[in-house]
């Protein structure tokens, strides 16, 4: 039985558990970012400082700050406990679909969708841009590595790229029939990436060794979401069949199907703690208790 979360008064675009699982940030339509407790649903802070619909939130390792992106194509760093803004970014043109702090805390990757095509990657604390990605075209979604060196990027050209976040060398592109690419995320162990698209589908591949795992085709919809369990052995991912889905990232074996969204699934969250999995569709978040 899932736990409902309401505040949002339209649809809910982002979530991001906070690094001990205690908190959950929601970012949507309505502008605001919400902050509220997973175990009770209480509201505990909402952030304003948007004046367009949020599509993407990232906590920061320490748990300290907050990254927003908007479809404006501007980035709030802010903190996570007064909501006082520290930083706004505005290197994209507009629609940050995807942002990523990188595993030290110190820098920020945000992907620029329509009209923008870059990811850029900035510190998250002085904005100072270090680099801009421009390979591919039209970013949905961005996610570092564990080891702080390489991003995944993924694009609606149907192209994944992992590439190096200082110099731009790119290191594996994954470029088959894959139609548009929604959703990416690196593996917490760093071996392996996940991704999924307009065809339903989801692919996750060994990166070194560079093979396929396993392909899990259980949605009937595109798939706009997904995220890694914390000891990397299973996903969830969200799609426009309004299914949130469990299985097995070694097998893609599906093992737990959630469905008590009634319209196509947007964000999905993966606690920490391994203690409940979020999901966002229409106004609100549903938490389903592990």
């Amino acid at each position: 039985m899932t736990r409902l979360y309401t505040g949002h008064s339209d649809h809910v675009f982002a979530l991001a558990c906070s690094p001990d699982g205690g908190t959950i940030a929601s970012g949507g339509r309505d502008t605001t970012v919400h902050i509220w407790d997973t175990r009770t649903g209480r509201l505990i802070m909402s952030y304003h400082n948007h004046n367009n619909c949020v599509l993407s939130v990232a906590w920061s390792p320490d748990g300290q700050r907050i990254a927003s992106g908007d479809t404006d194509g501007e980035v709030h760093v802010w903190d996570a406990a007064t909501g006082a803004s520290q930083l706004l970014y505005t290197g994209h043109v507009r629609f940050v679909r995807g942002i990523a702090w990188s595993p030290d805390g110190c820098l920020l990757a945000s992907g620029g969708e329509f009209g923008d095509n870059t990811v850029q990657v900035w510190n998250g604390s002085s904005g100072v841009l270090l680099y801009t990605h421009t390979a591919q075209y039209r970013i949905f979604a961005v996610s570092w590595s564990r080891h702080n060196t390489m991003i995944a990027s993924a694009s609606f050209d149907g192209r994944v790229q992992l590439w190096d976040a200082t110099s731009g060398d790119i290191y594996q592109t994954y470029a088959e029939d894959f139609g548009p690419v929604y959703t990416v995320q690196w593996s917490p162990d760093g071996q392996y990436i996940a991704f999924g698209g307009q065809k339903g589908t989801v692919h996750i591949y060994h990166v070194l060794a560079q093979y396929l795992v396993c392909s899990s085709t259980g949605h009937k919809g595109a798939v706009k979401a997904l995220c890694w369990s914390p000891d990397s052995q299973h996903v969830v991912s969200g799609g426009d069949d309004t299914l949130v889905q469990v299985w097995d990232a070694q097998t893609g074996k599906c093992e737990v199907v959630i469905r008590e969204h009634q319209a196509w699934v947007r964000a999905v969250a993966w606690s920490p703690a391994d203690d409940y999995i979020a999901s966002a569709s229409d106004k609100n978040v549903h938490i389903a208790p592990r």
